[in-house]
């Protein structure tokens, strides 16, 4: 432990002057020791919690802004349920995909030689069930049947078709085609 009188003798001989700097100097010296050890981490804490408290408040108003619009989005999503999978099962899916198809066969007066299902592609965020079609019906029918598939409420497409005549003198004209629904989760 440094002894009081060692530092009375040694203060006691220095000149004023010299005193009132090595106060001064140890004045800086505490003030830069409070800073580095109490004021600046206070500070750096204080602007840290800050920024957080802003990202938070930016977080909050884009959810409330979301909560805002909760009905119109319910709404809108009401919209869209047909694009989701209603049944439990693919086969549940494919075969009421086949019964549609063969339905508006029906109602367009196409008959239907062979309906079978093709595959199921599963992508990222969906499922496409594709099916063959073969039928046969007047030109103006199977157009009429294409432009019904195509414009169907559900997201319906026709991937790709044959269309020719039957036979030689025959007014019956042949299609086959790959119709395919996607299914998003």
């Amino acid at each position: 432990m440094i002894k009081l009188q060692a530092v009375y003798s040694f203060l006691s001989r220095l000149s004023k002057r010299e005193r009132f700097i090595l106060y001064g100097a140890l004045f800086c010296v505490m003030v830069a020791f409070l800073d580095r050890l109490i004021i600046n981490p206070v500070f750096s804490k204080m602007k840290t919690l800050d920024k957080a408290i802003e990202e938070k408040k930016i977080a909050l108003s884009r959810d409330l802004r979301i909560l805002v619009q909760k009905e119109r989005i319910s709404t809108e999503s009401a919209k869209y349920d047909f694009y989701s999978g209603q049944f439990k099962s693919q086969e549940e899916e494919m075969s009421f995909f086949l019964k549609e198809i063969g339905n508006l066969a029906d109602k367009n007066s196409v008959y239907v030689v062979d309906l079978k299902p093709r595959a199921i592609k599963n992508e990222s965020s969906s499922k496409k069930y594709l099916i063959n079609l073969s039928c046969e019906a007047q030109m103006e029918q199977i157009a009429k049947f294409m432009y019904d598939i195509e414009s169907m409420n559900r997201p319906v497409t026709i991937e790709n078709y044959q269309i020719g005549p039957k036979s030689k003198n025959s007014s019956l004209a042949t299609c086959n085609m790959v119709i395919s629904k996607i299914i998003m989760f």
